[in-house]
């Protein structure tokens, strides 16, 4: 029997987020892999074994998941948003590059989600409708002073930034640092946005400035993007303000 292994994009949250190829992917598969609460999200069926892991043991998990599909059954790992932004499929594909032969000769899948900068971005109107850039804020897999360097060159490069992993209980003081060190490039007023559990019924959407979004709650749910000097924001009577980054640039001056 040949086994495979396919990596699921969940989307940020609802099921109404879930694309046909992933529901499809999901409802075949023998056995389930992923973090706890990702896998709480994916209906329960009869025969399907579930294997629920921790939030920092992605190494291990894909290595049971691959060994479990190499054995010949038909395993699926679920991921939230896109498993190829900062998620799964870049653990599956480290683990097979270094693990023994068998699981190179694999049939891997990898099902693409909504990630959770598009979910955000949709919701606010248009913010990365211009060049744009993600980074993660957590440095347990890189060190801080990248993060900074890779700071001062997306906001001097004009870029929008979508900010991943923000803040948590162990990282309380990250976001604050990168907040300050955009300050020395960018605008006060700046557009920010806070998206808070996009896609799950306690969303919350906040816009705000750059000089006062170190005082907007942010946690490991959220996801914030800071605007480029190009980014505007539209009020509207009665309705949440548009955000978004112009597709058009002003030419750069000698």
């Amino acid at each position: 029997m040949s086994g495979c292994l396919t990596v699921v994009g969940l989307g940020p949250g609802d099921d109404r987020f879930l694309t046909p190829e992933a529901r499809k992917a999901l409802a075949s598969a023998q056995a389930l892999y992923g973090y706890g609460p990702y896998l709480d999200r994916v209906p329960l069926r009869d025969g399907q074994a579930r294997n629920p892991s921790g939030n920092r043991v992605e190494g291990t998990r894909a290595q049971v998941a691959l060994a479990h599909a190499a054995s010949g059954a038909h395993v699926a790992m679920v991921s939230g948003g896109d498993p190829g932004v900062f998620a799964m499929a870049a653990a599956v594909c480290g683990e097979i590059e270094d693990g023994p032969e068998a699981w190179r000769a694999l049939d891997l899948r990898i099902v693409p989600g909504i990630t959770a900068m598009l979910a955000v971005a949709a919701k606010a109107g248009a913010p990365l409708g211009h060049d744009f850039c993600a980074i993660s804020l957590s440095d347990n897999l890189k060190p801080w002073e990248l993060i900074e360097r890779r700071l001062d060159a997306a906001a001097s490069g004009g870029f929008v930034i979508a900010f991943y992993n923000p803040i948590s209980t162990a990282r309380p003081w990250q976001l604050g640092q990168a907040f300050a060190r955009l300050g020395h490039h960018l605008s006060p007023t700046t557009p920010v946005i806070f998206g808070r559990a996009v896609g799950r019924d306690d969303e919350a959407i906040t816009v705000t400035t750059l000089d006062k979004a170190a005082e907007t709650h942010a946690d490991m749910a959220t996801l914030v993007i800071v605007g480029s000097p190009e980014t505007r924001v539209v009020t509207r009577n009665g309705q949440t303000p548009l955000v978004y980054s112009p597709r058009m640039t002003a030419p750069v001056s000698a």
